[in-house]
């Protein structure tokens, strides 16, 4: 049949399509950058007898996972600043950690992005959402990758502080002008770039950092760009503290009030967070973005069934030091059921969801993040006949419960090879590696050589090659 590229044979689908199927004995057909067909092998290898053949004989083809919340550039922190979390309670001093994060050049930085998209996809991402600053300095790196991506630059107004600091808000107006204009610079500059696969959005930093001006600036941003908007929330007590102090209300009800929340706001991490915050965020229907091993990491965990159950739009994010969402789907689903007291909910299903269909409709890709004929052909291939993969009776499940990073074999983007037979295709992955220990090495040694009042915590290892 005319433009049938490509034909994945002899294989499991994985669609996680609404109604969860799951086809055995099936073929995959790839034209263009969209899912042809899906079917029974035979019937599809008479009907497209000109496609490439590809066996995938032991192996399971699944939608891409979609990260709705993480940050490239804080691999430099991997190893550091997960046991470095602020504190539960008062007093309350301001930040995610006590160390700064060592600045880099922009070579330095675009290594430590790379070394960020080797591992997501590696893990089996096809979609990223990454919130952060001056996202122009590595944009060509994202490009690249071959990954698809929703860039949302960040703004605030609030001057000299950072999450979770208390004191007065601070109003800087310049920084909010300066925001803006970053935004819609990079939108202007980058949107639908490289065929489409990367585009612009817009991100507000978080409650204690924005003021309700510049809220209403970034909706009204939002609107007429007709893109996505995301932003931290309730994502430490601290935060929660503060605005309280600033605004005398809790962050998601000073939120709902600028007019922020919509459907088309990812709204990061959600912990610290009352039932009456649960139910503003639902009723707004925005997405939020469990990030699972980081919340693990901290010692919290967001309401994901009452978050759910109010009308939110549960998807999934790795976050900082890590772009794993095999491990984020695991533990996910291990501290809801822990959470829940409930060894049976969340199901693996609910996880796989999450992470594939939920996300792309999060991120305003509504034909993509499941195996449908016109879907945008994303999607990642993993091998079963590994040993903790063995025997794959329930698919699913076993994939949840068991699977690594190494058993995905193949990824996809937009119909292209990103990886193949176990190789990444567009990025030098061991040079990528080695640059990247040198790059965090010497940053963190600049930077504890330039503030000896820091302390250097222990098990460091400065050495480079």
């Amino acid at each position: 049949m005319a433009g049938a590229t490509l034909l994945l044979h002899d294989t499991t689908l994985v669609t996680a399509d609404p109604a969860g199927a799951i086809h055995t004995d099936a073929a995959i057909v790839i034209a263009g950058d969209r899912i042809a067909a899906l079917g029974p092998t035979r019937d599809l290898l008479a009907r497209y007898p000109a496609a490439e053949r590809i066996s995938a004989r032991g192996r399971a083809v699944l939608p891409g996972f979609a990260n709705t919340h993480t940050h490239f550039p804080m691999t430099l922190a991997r190893g550091i600043y997960e046991d470095l979390s602020p504190p539960h309670r008062p007093p309350f001093e301001g930040g995610l950690a006590h160390l700064p994060l060592p600045e880099l050049s922009r070579g330095e930085l675009e290594v430590m992005v790379r070394l960020a998209a080797l591992e997501a996809i590696r893990s089996g991402t096809t979609l990223v959402l990454e919130d952060g600053t001056r996202l122009d300095r590595y944009a060509d790196v994202l490009v690249a990758s071959g990954l698809r991506y929703l860039a949302c630059e960040r703004a605030w107004d609030r001057a000299r502080a950072s999450i979770g600091q208390p004191g007065p808000f601070e109003l800087d107006r310049t920084l909010a002008d300066e925001g803006l204009e970053r935004v819609a610079a990079f939108h202007a500059r980058w949107n639908n770039a490289a065929d489409g696969r990367i585009r612009a959005g817009v991100a507000a930093w978080a409650p204690d950092m924005v003021s309700p001006e510049l809220f209403a600036r970034l909706r009204g941003l939002q609107d007429s760009l007709e893109t996505i908007a995301t932003l931290h929330l309730n994502q430490i007590w601290g935060e929660v503290a503060a605005v309280r102090e600033q605004r005398g209300m809790l962050p998601a009800e000073y939120v709902a009030r600028t007019g922020f929340l919509s459907e088309r706001v990812v709204a990061a991490h959600c912990r610290c967070m009352t039932a009456g915050e649960e139910r503003l965020l639902g009723d707004a229907r925005a997405a939020v973005a469990f990030n699972a091993c980081i919340a693990a990491r901290r010692g919290l965990s967001p309401r994901i069934a009452e978050l759910e159950r109010a009308g939110c739009l549960i998807t999934m994010g790795t976050d900082n030091m890590a772009e794993d969402m095999i491990e984020v789907m695991r533990t996910g689903m291990f501290m809801e059921r822990v959470r829940r007291e409930d060894g049976r909910q969340p199901t693996p299903e609910d996880m796989l969801v999450w992470a594939t269909r939920n996300g792309y409709r999060a991120l305003g890709v509504q034909d993509g993040g499941s195996l449908a004929p016109g879907h945008k052909a994303d999607l990642i291939v993993v091998d079963l006949e590994r040993p903790h993969l063995s025997p794959a009776i329930r698919v699913v499940s076993t994939l949840v419960h068991q699977a690594q990073p190494a058993d995905v074999v193949a990824v996809m983007v937009d119909g292209r090879w990103v990886m193949r037979d176990g190789r990444i295709l567009t990025i030098d992955e061991a040079a990528v590696v080695r640059e990247a220990r040198q790059v965090a090495r010497s940053a963190w040694k600049r930077l504890f050589e330039r503030r000896p009042d820091l302390a250097v915590p222990s098990g460091f290892d400065f050495a480079t090659d």
